[in-house]
């Protein structure tokens, strides 16, 4: 069974969807591997340190595309390139299949059977091969980062013959897998943590992280049955904006995580609130490139709102490639090593699998997916 990797063409994408050690993985299960020729030069792996471990280059894209059994990539293909894949190829990625209806709708007239990894279920057997997670947990790794540099300050306490220094504050919004990341390198960095999620369930976890739980009453909330914040009604809306504000005006970086699955980011750090934010005071809105949590954050810049820096970097995981790639790459191979026929020697796609009924949105001409039809159907 023949499987090729795409070399990404995204602009300003940084990382690769497989690396050394995965190809070797799936050579040794029995595949035929094709990888495109300087698909791992973004992260300084040489086309010979794949051949080493049994795989082939191509140096044709679309033959490798016409010919391959599955295709894996990082990012959503090309529209252009779909037509190009055989009827009955199975196509593995990131999809974001709610905002690329068009692309669904080519693949499914194509007749490519369409896993879109985002959509794979938070179960416990799916950890192994959720990327949602594992770029989130180096996206809030980042954020920090970025906060510290962009901040006029140091983020730890310094006791020094000039005097004691007061450690920074960070108040980080949102308490799912990139929230708990940033909470914990900004406290190993030594500033000062709160947090606010929609989600009481969620408070120990910061206490444990050694970050304070800020409590704002909206009366019932929860998470849906994957983990995800429910969306909110408008008044606490408004509730959690009062109670927001008063955590951002004492803090020195704010960032926001908070998004919601197959919309738009809620907006929820408005003007009014970044003017009431010390001059110099940083804003890391994670949520940019799904619409941004804060008013007048713009994707891929860096602007100044009411003396506030506002940063709406995009691809966050991609600042740090090589980890990134990494753990991508290892979630790949576990998805297929997973549903691999070890003695046929081929992917098996099991469609009474509840992780293939979460992740395939398209399948034989038609859509597949249940969850993706209800929701489109709104």
């Amino acid at each position: 069974m023949k499987i090729a990797v795409m070399k990404e063409t995204h602009e300003g994408e940084t990382r690769v969807p497989l690396i050394p050690p995965t190809a070797e993985k799936l050579v040794k299960l029995g595949a035929e591997l094709e990888i495109e020729s300087g698909l791992g030069l973004a992260c300084r792996y040489q086309d010979s340190a794949y051949t080493e471990v049994g795989a082939k280059i191509g140096t044709s894209r679309e033959e490798m595309l016409k010919t391959a059994d599955i295709v894996l990539r990082l990012r959503k293909p090309p529209i252009e390139e779909i037509e190009l894949m055989r009827r009955g190829c199975i196509h593995v990625s990131y999809l974001d299949p709610f905002n690329e209806v068009e692309l669904v709708d080519k693949m499914t007239e194509s007749g490519i059977s369409t896993i879109s990894l985002e959509m794979i279920p938070r179960t416990t057997v799916a950890q192994k091969m959720d990327v949602l997670s594992s770029q989130a947990n180096l996206g809030g790794y980042a954020s920090v980062i970025i906060g510290a540099d962009q901040l006029d300050k140091v983020l730890p306490m310094m006791t020094t013959p000039a005097g004691t220094i007061k450690p920074s504050r960070v108040f980080i919004i949102g308490v799912g897998v990139a929230g708990l990341q940033a909470i914990a390198t900004a406290r190993r960095l030594g500033a000062r943590v709160e947090a606010f999620d929609t989600r009481p369930v969620v408070e120990e976890q910061v206490k444990s992280l050694g970050a304070k739980f800020v409590k704002v009453d909206l009366g019932e909330t929860g998470q849906t049955k994957d983990g995800y914040a429910k969306a909110l009604t408008p008044e606490q809306m408004q509730m959690q904006k009062e109670g927001m504000a008063r955590a951002c005006a004492q803090s020195d970086i704010v960032i926001t995580t908070a998004q919601l699955f197959g919309r738009p980011a809620p907006r929820i750090i408005d003007r009014p609130m970044i003017a009431g934010m010390a001059p110099g005071s940083v804003i890391i809105d994670m949520a940019v490139e799904s619409g941004g949590n804060v008013e007048g954050s713009e994707l891929d810049k860096i602007v100044e709102i009411e003396g506030v820096k506002v940063v709406g970097l995009g691809n966050l995981p991609g600042r740090v490639a090589i980890t990134a790639s990494q753990m991508y790459s290892s979630n790949l191979g576990n998805f297929i090593d997973h549903f691999w026929n070890k003695e046929a020697k081929k992917f098996n796609l099991d469609l009474e699998d509840e992780i293939i009924q979460g992740a395939l949105i398209t399948h034989n001409g038609a859509l597949f997916s249940e969850m993706y039809k209800s929701i489109m159907k709104k």
